[in-house]
């Protein structure tokens, strides 16, 4: 299998996911230009103007670089606005489109036809069929452990099932926060490694100081997986769920029905904008620091782990 032309010349094989509130311009620039894709959701503009606006200025700023950038679409039903970004999208040519909750074939064949690929995040081999069907170029295969909405598979179970059919370009995503992680992901037929929770720890991130510190502090036990925010299972920061005034042990059954990403759902807004996402892989992050930073750690990790499996592996 040949990977897309705009994916061949990473720096590292990583995929930065879009995270809600948190990724803005500043940061998806800053993981670009360190050789990484950069992505951010679509409904982080706001208002809907606000998305041509970040198009211009990540398309002019990223001019020139090896890794692309990625916008993600919420295709759910519940997303008012999906025409009009898709229309944003089609003016900038997007090079890769990452499309969650709902495959949608008119928007694969949109991209498709400015030269764009599509890629859609799935927690199951039954969806991953359902999306290939529908016009997807690749997966990302959302497993046990991700930060936001997640899967409750293991990554093992979760890439077998799907390589055992499709040879196209998959992501996998879930607790991935180290070089080692990265190599690992590859390992279980994995093309790139789909990282969230070590860039909201950046200067870069749009969150509070708070936020980014409460990472640093976190480990995999601080990490809760609820469906109450959005109607849609994930992870989050224990802590924020305590500072919101709910008991994270005892958090009730969410609505799937009240599904409202970016306001909600079943949720007080200012609520649920203080409920902080998190992957089971904060363990691995140590201090709030620059993308560039992080970037390089990780090369190297990653770098000597090949290393390290080359030795064991005796060649």
């Amino acid at each position: 299998m040949t990977l897309p032309a705009s994916l061949q010349h990473l720096r590292l094989p990583v995929i930065a996911a879009p995270m809600f509130i948190v990724s803005t311009p500043d940061l998806v620039i800053a993981e670009v230009r360190a050789g990484i894709v950069g992505s951010f959701p679509a409904l982080n503009a706001r208002p809907a103007s606000q998305l041509d606006e970040w198009l211009h200025r990540i398309t002019e700023e990223t001019t020139g670089c090896a890794a692309p950038f990625a916008v993600n679409m919420i295709v759910h039903k519940t997303n008012p606005r999906l025409e009009e970004d898709l229309k944003a999208l089609e003016k900038w040519k997007v090079p890769l489109v990452i499309t969650s909750l709902g495959a949608n074939a008119e928007l694969n064949d949109a991209v498709h036809g400015w030269g764009g690929i599509v890629m859609h995040d799935v927690i199951d081999d039954g969806f991953a069929r359902k999306a290939v069907e529908k016009g997807a170029d690749g997966l990302i295969a959302v497993a046990a452990g991700a930060g936001g909405h997640a899967g409750a598979q293991s990554p093992f179970a979760l890439m077998q099932e799907i390589r055992a059919w499709f040879d196209g370009p998959v992501a996998l995503s879930g607790a991935i926060a180290c070089g080692r992680s990265i190599l690992a992901a590859q390992a279980t037929g994995a093309d790139f490694a789909y990282m969230g929770t070590p860039w909201i720890a950046t200067p870069e991130a749009n969150a509070a100081q708070e936020y980014k510190q409460a990472i640093v502090e976190a480990k995999a036990p601080d990490i809760v997986y609820s469906n109450l925010f959005t109607g849609v299972h994930g992870n989050y920061l224990r802590s924020s769920i305590a500072a919101a005034g709910m008991d994270p042990d005892n958090l009730p059954i969410g609505e799937k029905s009240a599904m409202n990403f970016g306001s909600g759902g079943n949720m007080d807004a200012k609520a649920w904008k203080d409920i902080w996402g998190s992957g089971q892989g904060v363990g691995a992050i140590f201090a709030v620091e620059p993308v560039a930073t992080r970037v390089n750690r990780l090369e190297g990790e990653y770098r000597a782990a090949i290393a390290e499996l080359s030795a064991r592996a005796g060649s």
